[in-house]
């Protein structure tokens, strides 16, 4: 009998279709779009791919696994319930599917994904062959899947929709918290809950404040202060779980970093002043952002253009006077913003600030002239890479960065195509 996932090329999909199948389910999915890098990867693993229209559901379906982003209108949840098929949304067959591990649970509102692949890393590093699922892609495992046989499995947990109340883990790492989807106080609670539930450590970036001298003390191979509170919180778990400490902290040192984390698309090492830079990142709430481009800027004192999509019509409602003033108290003078539009999934949602919105408050902050200097709106990712092939002079660095649109890394790898020859 098989498991079907709808939505299965997004990354939480796409990672738990990699974690069933290589505990030995039959599984099949189903996406609107059949041709991005995570549907192109799960097939050649061999998971069968369907349309979106409810067509890969059958009768030897046991179960159809849903996110919350899908909708109760779905082609595949109506056929579902017309073959009274059970529906069961991931966070809970992602719970089942490590239930006979000893789970370290990595939650937070930024960091996450970062913390679980570095923590994944030393872990191996040190011999415990864990069973990891990220929450991004990483360079050497199976997309986000990395399948060990050892005690512990390290899993990244979702807030965004509550969902993590699914899991019951051994251990948790709690990276931070602050408003994104839900208010810091509604977070707080949600992180509280799932440490409650732990018998083993809990290592919790909220009151645990890391000291400069703390973080100076941690080496990785990843930039940014932010980063090496990452490497702190994966260290610290990582100790705590008996590994030794100076191969732990080697393995920092090893660590191949996170697709679309601060991902260098150009050049592969590291940069000279003769060359232009082009990064790639998930950044889309005011503190990954903030974090982003403050580690770019004392990369390239030069200058910095990043071009940014806002995922979703109610996250951008929800943050756009943050966002504003991160924007206006990040953005220096020899830098640039290029505000795409909101990235639209489909589906029904309140469509009424966009992009536009953002630059109009902006604008409010400082100056006419010197908002407008900060930031410009683009209706495209073409308009954005022309854009950019004109101004290619006035920067060392060029980054895309946003979260769900498929388009941005491949946009980052047309400008490291077109601007460093």
């Amino acid at each position: 009998m098989k498991r079907h996932l709808v939505g299965i090329g997004g990354v939480g999909m796409s990672a738990l279709a990699t974690a069933l199948l290589r505990q030995g389910y039959t599984v099949t999915g189903a996406d609107r779009s059949l041709d991005t890098p995570n549907i192109r990867f799960l097939k050649s693993i061999g998971i069968e791919i369907f349309p979106d229209d409810g067509s890969g559901i059958d009768e030897g379906t046991a179960e159809v696994i849903v996110s919350t982003a899908i909708e109760e209108s779905n082609m595949a949840i109506r056929r579902a319930r017309e073959l009274q098929i059970p529906i069961v949304h991931r966070a809970r067959a992602l719970s089942r599917a490590l239930s006979h591990k000893r789970l370290v649970a990595v939650a937070g509102t930024c960091g996450k994904s970062t913390v679980t692949a570095m923590l994944g890393h030393i872990l191996t590093q040190c011999g415990l062959d864990p069973f990891c699922v990220n929450g991004a892609n990483v360079p050497g495992w199976e997309g986000a899947v990395r399948f060990g046989v050892g005690e512990y499995a390290v899993a990244e947990v979702d807030e965004s929709d509550k969902s993590l109340v699914e899991f019951s883990p051994y251990a948790a790492i709690i990276t931070n918290a602050s408003a994104d989807h839900f208010s810091k106080e509604e977070m707080d609670s949600v992180f509280d809950d799932l440490a409650s539930k732990c018998s083993g450590p809990v290592i919790d970036g909220r009151n645990d404040l890391t000291s400069q001298s703390q973080l100076d003390e941690v080496e990785t191979s990843m930039p940014g202060k932010h980063n090496r509170q990452n490497a702190s919180l994966a260290l610290k778990m990582a100790l705590a779980l008996g590994c030794d400490e100076e191969t732990a902290r080697a393995a920092l040192k090893t660590f191949g970093g996170v697709e679309r984390r601060l991902q260098r698309v150009f050049p592969k090492t590291e940069t000279t002043q003769n060359k232009t830079a082009i990064y790639d990142d998930y950044a889309h709430n005011p503190e990954k952002l903030c974090a982003m481009w403050t580690t770019l800027a004392e990369h390239y004192p030069e200058g910095v253009c990043v071009i940014w999509r806002p995922h979703g019509y109610a996250p951008l409602r929800k943050m756009l006077l943050p966002l504003a003033e991160m924007f206006n108290k990040t953005i220096r003078p020899q830098d640039k913003l290029l505000l795409l539009p909101v990235y639209d999934a489909g589906g029904t949602t309140d469509r009424s600030i966009n992009s536009n919105n953002l630059l109009a408050e902006l604008s409010a902050l400082s100056p006419s002239e010197e908002s407008n200097a900060k930031a410009i709106l683009v209706n495209s990712l073409d308009d954005a890479f022309n854009w950019c092939v004109v101004n290619k002079g006035k920067f060392k660095c060029f980054t895309t960065c946003g979260a769900r649109d498929p388009g941005l890394p491949v946009l980052a790898q047309k400008l490291a195509d077109a601007l460093t020859t």
